[in-house]
């Protein structure tokens, strides 16, 4: 039965990740790793905390912690909009995990001793044998590549150089070539990559849902401050009605995003579905949360002096990684109600 409270050791491990993000990962910090999106120091530090460890089975030396427990250290990630890794690592091990393969194991181990940056693609190479759009792939030592009935381990050095885009995220297009190890092949291939895009589509969720409620806090904290007709914006109602409404849908997006990533260790058969739905209602929600609270900024939201504008930029590329949200209400409803006959 699903418990919306968080435990002691729950909340424990939420204030030890927000704590070093608070310390270590200030918008100063956000906007010196732009434009390539990525901070190699700070995810050394988010390592040591053994957030990527912990989402790993024990059979492996992880310390068997559920993917709820990994969606509350995303959710303080997407606060902090930090620039690490953080979603695409804990997948991209999990899933090496599953596979129990030689090569997987091998690949597993250079990257929990910190030899390797892994991370994972969301979409099967096209037809000149590139994966595009791989998040973190510019950055990356290594990338789990799902290709039909198979799953590759492509480690051509990674460009350095992201593709241009509005969210300044490490984002990069991958070569998959014939001398790369292949991990898996056959049903247990495609069964592992099902599982480990929900498990993205879960935690990216909760990304999402952190960034959102951040940047309504951003919004709240402004709408105190700017005053115009001697008071504050924030006691006129259509200010007010708007953060209230905006306010809510985060607040469900966040119970929705929490509801999958526990359905995932205890009522799995949901959980694909769940994670679906998760994602794309994460995505909507934190994309008003932000419109909202740059809206309310006026002209100020645009300048590159106030933080909103980070907040918008980052939730619009990250809704984006997985496709536009509508495409994944269409993927939902194939889950829900089978695909549609011709």
């Amino acid at each position: 039965m699903l418990d919306l409270g968080l435990s002691p050791e729950q909340e424990q491990l939420q204030a030890a990740v927000a704590g070093l993000l608070d310390r270590s990962c200030t918008t100063e910090v956000v906007r010196a790793a732009e434009p390539l999106g990525s901070d190699p120091a700070l995810w050394a530090r988010v390592r040591e905390l053994g957030v990527v460890d912990m989402a790993l089975p024990e059979a492996v030396g992880g310390a068997g912690a559920s993917l709820l427990d990994a969606a509350l250290v995303a959710e303080c990630a997407g606060a902090a909009l930090a620039p690490v890794p953080l979603v695409e690592s804990i997948v991209a091990t999990r899933l090496l995990a599953r596979l129990d393969t030689p090569a997987a194991a091998d690949a597993l181990d250079a990257v929990v001793a910190g030899a390797a940056t892994i991370t994972v693609a969301l979409r099967a190479p096209d037809g000149t044998g590139t994966a595009r759009w791989v998040p973190w792939g510019a950055v990356a030592d290594r990338v789990v590549v799902p290709d039909g009935k198979r799953i590759v381990l492509a480690s051509s050095p990674p460009p350095g150089i992201a593709i241009a885009n509005l969210g300044a995220l490490p984002v990069a297009d991958r070569a998959v070539v014939a001398s790369d190890d292949v991990l898996a092949e056959g049903d247990a291939a495609i069964e592992a990559t099902s599982l480990a895009l929900a498990e993205w589509k879960a935690l990216t969720a909760a990304l999402l849902c952190g960034a959102g409620r951040r940047a309504m806090e951003i919004g709240i904290e402004y709408t105190k401050e700017r005053h115009q007709f001697g008071v504050p914006i924030g006691s006129f109602q259509s200010v007010a009605h708007r953060l209230a409404d905006v306010s809510t849908a985060v607040d469900g997006a966040e119970l929705l995003a929490r509801e999958a990533a526990w359905s995932a260790d205890d009522a799995p058969d949901q959980f694909p579905t769940l994670a679906s739905m998760a994602y794309a209602f994460a995505a909507e929600t934190a994309e008003q949360a932000a419109d909202a609270a740059l809206h309310f900024h006026g002209g100020y939201g645009f300048m590159l002096e106030y933080d909103i504008q980070l907040y918008f930029r980052r939730i619009k590329a990250w809704s984006l990684l997985g496709g536009d949200r509508h495409a994944e209400l269409g993927r939902l409803a194939d889950l829900l109600w089978g695909p549609k006959e011709d």
